[in-house]
């Protein structure tokens, strides 16, 4: 059967959609608009798959606008410009993370931090400016204002890259405005997943010691000799926790699970921090002891600005600093989320969208109506 239609807009595009809270993705027609004046048009080759994908498919946050196109780690070649685009030329390898536009008046915008505007457009299950709903990069093309577009650098690769967009941003944003980048000071990472194992790799680059925290005795070799992480700890070994205690000028906590923070907060030295960047669906456990005898701050975070974005695609490239990849095919997908629900790969799916999306290779699947 062919892809079913969702128009909305004068362009026709192939999508992969989830219809409902089951999360299953299925072929669909979607529309994009047409290049505006500031617009480039982008043609998808890669798409990173992130646990927020996940998440929006099976409704788990409740904000799911059906259908839903996921994918906010876009990597694309442009293939048409706007006529006022100043930054872009056709032909350029380019990327698009986890917002597509924002009010652009407000403080934080006028600031250089519009990833924390109110009125922030996300790249899929966002509403629009004209309305419409928002659809991400499980597509064959689409169409974004130039100022949020990331260009990728010379040397970096567009199906490594893709989880930069929103794994990579989203760890090197905090280090950077929380100063823990500075060479030599002690970091821990909590999980080693898509977030933690680039947490990794970008701490290393700014020369700091890095110990990998994690539930996974398992994945200790993982960590040390593939990641290249100083040490390994496993958080539910007392004796192991004991040896960090107070050792850490910070902490970027990937985990998602909900946790006691005690523990975690007590390897901080006085005045460390530790960052939040995954979303427990439960409160937080904590005491108020635990943060003011240190003087020790808990922070949460948020991604990047496309300030940011670019700054951390430019050093990763600088310092050939990807993401380690399982690439997977369309017809692949709904398998590659059961096995992230799982915690099975090594450390981010990247959907290879120009090989494998077309309207031939999905002609015979069975598609739900809308």
């Amino acid at each position: 059967m062919a892809p079913v239609e969702a128009e909305q807009h004068p362009r026709s595009a192939l999508a992969l959609a989830a219809h409902d809270a089951s999360g299953r993705l299925s072929p669909i027609r979607i529309s994009r608009r047409d290049t505006g004046d500031d617009d480039v048009a982008i043609q998808i080759l890669y798409c990173g798959i992130c646990h927020s994908d996940l998440h929006t498919i099976k409704n788990e946050w409740k904000n799911a606008n059906y259908p839903v196109v996921p994918g906010h780690e876009i990597a694309g070649l442009i293939t048409e410009v706007g006529k006022n685009v100043k930054k872009f030329n056709v032909g350029d390898k380019v990327g698009v993370g986890c917002m597509v536009n924002t009010c652009q008046s407000c403080e934080s915008c006028e600031e250089g931090h519009e990833n924390y505007c109110s009125k922030i457009i996300f790249t899929y299950n966002s509403h629009d400016r004209d309305g419409t709903v928002t659809y991400g990069g499980y597509s064959d093309m689409v169409v974004v204002n130039e100022r949020f577009v990331i260009q990728f650098p010379d040397g970096m690769p567009l199906d490594k890259g893709s989880p930069l967009l929103c794994a990579g941003i989203t760890v090197y944003n905090p280090m950077k405005y929380h100063g823990l980048n500075e060479p030599g000071k002690h970091i821990g990472v909590v999980g080693l997943g898509g977030l933690g194992h680039v947490a990794v790799k970008f701490a290393k680059a700014f020369g700091m010691r890095v110990t990998v925290i994690s539930t996974s005795p398992e994945k200790r070799e993982e960590a040390m000799e593939t990641l290249g992480a100083d040490a390994f700890v496993v958080s539910s070994d007392a004796n192991q926790m004991k040896v960090v205690k107070g050792t850490m000028h910070g902490i970027l906590n990937t985990a998602s699970a909900s946790m006691s923070m005690y523990s975690y907060l007590a390897l901080l030295k006085p005045h460390g921090k530790m960052i939040l960047l995954g979303l427990p669906e439960k409160p937080l456990q904590i005491s108020a002891f635990s943060l003011v005898a240190g003087g020790k701050t808990l922070a949460g975070s948020c991604m990047g600005s496309i300030r940011d974005t670019q700054e951390m695609m430019d050093f990763a490239a600088k310092h050939g600093l990807t993401a380690d990849i399982e690439l997977v095919g369309t017809e692949e997908v709904n398998e590659a989320m059961e096995r992230l629900a799982k915690g099975e790969v090594r450390y981010r799916f990247v959907i290879d969208v120009g090989n494998t999306l077309s309207a031939a290779s999905l002609a015979s699947s069975p598609v739900p109506a809308l």
